[in-house]
């Protein structure tokens, strides 16, 4: 496949639907300056409305609608984007989601229910309505036009002068990391950051792609896949990531840091890639530039509820 020709094209299809967020350089306590995209300042507050969008608009949508299974962010987003488009959408949530991120796409006025137990269990109730209703299921992170959805961040990333040698991602299923890979191509050296409780990628890079993990932590709502997706196993593998581990302890202090020395207020998964840094988990060499993608903001619980 040719991934750079899919992420132009779906730069151009979403052009209009998404917000082109900001980025700044900033000392965040990492004993460097780093350059930051703020990506959680999306539409539904992460990356995800711009795989949503993507796959909304590059195939017909019947009459039943959408479906997706979600740990909150790709719910609220896919929710959105059907909504701005005119289509129905029932999305399917685990409980872990947190009402944050219940309330969130219940906002949109989606179809919602809430499934007991873990992602994996929403995705199976979610195929089970799409084999009922034949509603068009829009993957999370392992379907071509979502992860060239997600990559368009980089793209737009790039175009905004992004100087550095080195990115430092999250990873749940792998859709952000998987489409910043597609558009980079080995130009630039990515580090996947994973929570010590959810090594998705990590333990598939040295078992295989069939690999499962039992998740956990407090970034579990949004970096919680058990299994990495084909398609960014297969881009991480060609192009030689490495994955890091941080404790929540970091991933939490890492969220206060963006808070209280940038006035950034994002929940734990937004946060992950930075606790790399923060931590020690990475360390750059001398005269490494390094980048940060901050890629979630809904926070639970929601800061304005009283």
């Amino acid at each position: 496949m040719n991934w750079r020709a899919e992420i132009e094209a779906a730069a151009g299809r979403i052009a209009g639907h998404v917000l082109r967020t900001p980025v700044l350089t900033a000392d965040v306590g990492a004993g460097l300056p780093v350059e930051l995209k703020l990506e959680q300042m999306q539409h539904t507050g992460s990356f995800k409305a711009r795989g949503a969008f993507n796959t909304l608009l590059s195939r017909p949508v019947p009459a039943a609608g959408v479906v997706a299974a979600s740990g909150g962010n790709h719910g609220a987003a896919v929710a959105y984007a059907a909504r701005r488009l005119g289509h129905p959408a029932h999305i399917f949530v685990p409980e872990i989601a947190g009402p944050s991120k219940i309330a969130l796409i219940r906002g949109t006025g989606a179809d919602l229910t809430v499934v007991p137990g873990s992602y994996q269990n929403a995705l199976e109730a979610a195929r089970a309505h799409e084999a009922a209703t034949g509603a068009m299921q829009i993957h999370a992170y392992d379907a071509p036009e979502t992860l060239a959805g997600q990559g368009t961040v980089m793209r737009e990333w790039e175009g905004q002068g992004l100087g550095a040698d080195t990115v430092l991602i999250a990873v749940g299923g792998g859709g952000l990391i998987g489409g910043a890979l597609a558009w980079l191509q080995g130009r630039r050296k990515i580090v996947a950051v994973e929570p010590e409780l959810a090594p998705t990628l990590h333990r598939a890079l040295s078992e295989g792609p069939e690999a499962e993990v039992e998740v956990g932590g407090v970034a579990a709502n949004a970096l919680g896949a058990r299994r990495i997706g084909a398609l960014c196993h297969g881009l991480a593998t060609r192009h030689g990531v490495s994955s890091v581990l941080v404790a929540d302890a970091a991933i939490l202090e890492a969220r206060d840091r963006l808070w209280r020395g940038l006035r950034q207020l994002v929940e734990p998964a937004g946060a992950t890639a930075l606790a790399a840094l923060i931590s020690g988990a990475y360390l750059p060499e001398p005269g490494e530039r390094v980048a940060v993608l901050v890629c979630g903001a809904n926070a639970a619980p929601d800061p304005l509820e009283t």
